[in-house]
């Protein structure tokens, strides 16, 4: 009789694939091989996909702010421009929160940066 070497470490590590693939259809929450190559490839996925949404988020904020801006007749660049001139440190998040919601603190912003 053949000699069982590492069974539950292997065990264990083929469950915890397992639980990852929770959900996956067919094959691959099924079989291993198949399990291993699709789990893999869902952590790279969410790997390169949270550093995306920064960059999203931003592109978001910056057009949000830009579209401001135009209604009160100034644009984007002039408008950061005037920002940094005045030594107002306020991130596009926190601008492009105040263009949506509160439309009259950035109408005061903007009249601000157009004097400097």
């Amino acid at each position: 009789m053949s000699r069982a070497k590492y069974g539950p470490a292997s065990r264990a590590r083929r469950k915890r694939v397992s639980k990852m693939a929770k959900g996956y259809r067919a094959g691959r929450s099924k079989l291993h091989r198949v399990t291993v190559e699709t789990v893999k490839k869902a952590l790279m996925y969410g790997t390169r996909d949270r550093r995306a949404k920064k960059g999203t988020f931003r592109r978001l904020w910056i057009l949000r702010i830009s579209n401001a801006c135009k209604e009160l007749e100034v644009s984007y660049s002039k408008f950061m421009k005037g920002l940094k001139d005045a030594k107002i440190a306020l991130n596009r998040k926190v601008l492009a929160d105040m263009a949506v919601n509160d439309a009259s603190s950035f109408k005061k912003l903007v009249e601000s940066v157009k004097k400097k």
